[in-house]
């Protein structure tokens, strides 16, 4: 993605009292933080566009999912990063719950997947590192019902921001 496709100059986002936020950063850290997420997140600074990004915003002693949820919810863009290890993560994959969920509602964000260095249908169809990662999260709550039901809700996720245009 180039800055001038989506984010032409920062009036793009222009600031509404409902958003605290102009975009949140979904991403795996051990696979981008220091590289591609950490250079846009520069860049996007830079430019005046205030932007969430979890290491950057949380403080000491917040609770770190009410605060990702606030986040998510206060935020214009949500932007996606799938990458190779993603969905071994569960607090990505729970924050992808959530962000599809909130872009259903009324004045719902702009979601955008990122695809870094995956292939969409990797992820659409949990296929290659995606289904590796399925794997062990099924494993872990086989014999536990609500578990079952929140890799459903990944998988249901992924699929759902993979076909997004």
């Amino acid at each position: 993605m180039t800055s001038s496709s989506s984010f032409s100059s920062a009036s793009t986002l222009q600031y509404c009292p409902r958003w605290k936020y102009n975009v949140f950063l979904s991403f795996r850290g051990e696979d981008t933080r220091k590289t591609f997420t950490g250079h846009l997140y520069e860049g996007l600074k830079n430019r005046g566009i205030f932007t969430f990004q979890d290491d950057k915003r949380l403080e000491q002693g917040d609770s770190i999912p009410e605060e990702l949820l606030k986040a998510i919810e206060e935020s214009q863009v949500a932007l996606i990063f799938f990458s190779k290890n993603y969905a071994t993560s569960r607090w990505c994959l729970n924050e992808l719950v959530n962000i599809m969920e909130f872009k259903e509602e009324e004045n719902g964000q702009t979601v955008i997947p990122i695809f870094y260095n995956v292939d969409p249908s990797h992820v659409r169809y949990q296929s290659e590192s995606f289904v590796e990662a399925f794997a062990k999260h099924e494993s872990r709550y086989k014999d536990d019902v609500e578990g079952m039901q929140k890799v459903q809700g990944w998988r249901t996720a992924l699929t759902a921001a993979a076909n997004l245009k």
